[in-house]
């Protein structure tokens, strides 16, 4: 049962980042500098999927840092009350998975400095 509800989240998130994906692409399909459109102020579609692409970018790395850290740090906490050596370890791995939010709303800024 549980191996089959993370196969549906699996499915769920690749979907999304696929998605996002194919957002982001069209929020950097103007090349060079201001187009037509841009210049008569009709900038279409491009920024709404942009602001789209962001907050979704942002929003699935902040649910899989949330995962991350959900489940490595229960288990930093166990092993630092068998051995109180094993902090530094035991932090890495938490920090690793705060840093997956990170890189979300890093894509997320440069997205939107792009509209």
């Amino acid at each position: 049962m549980k191996s089959r509800k993370h196969a549906r989240l699996l499915i769920f998130v690749l979907t999304v980042i696929t998605l996002c994906c194919l957002f982001g692409v069209q929020a950097f399909a103007a090349e060079g500098g201001e187009t037509a459109a841009a210049a008569s102020g009709d900038w279409g579609f491009a920024p709404g999927m942009a602001y789209i692409a962001a907050a979704l970018s942002t929003g699935i790395a902040a649910i899989g840092g949330g995962m991350a850290v959900g489940a490595g740090a229960p288990a930093a906490i166990g092993a630092l009350t068998e051995d109180p050596k094993s902090f530094g370890k035991s932090l890495i791995f938490v920090a690793l998975g705060e840093g997956i939010a990170l890189y979300g709303m890093l894509v997320a800024i440069l997205i939107l400095q792009k509209v």
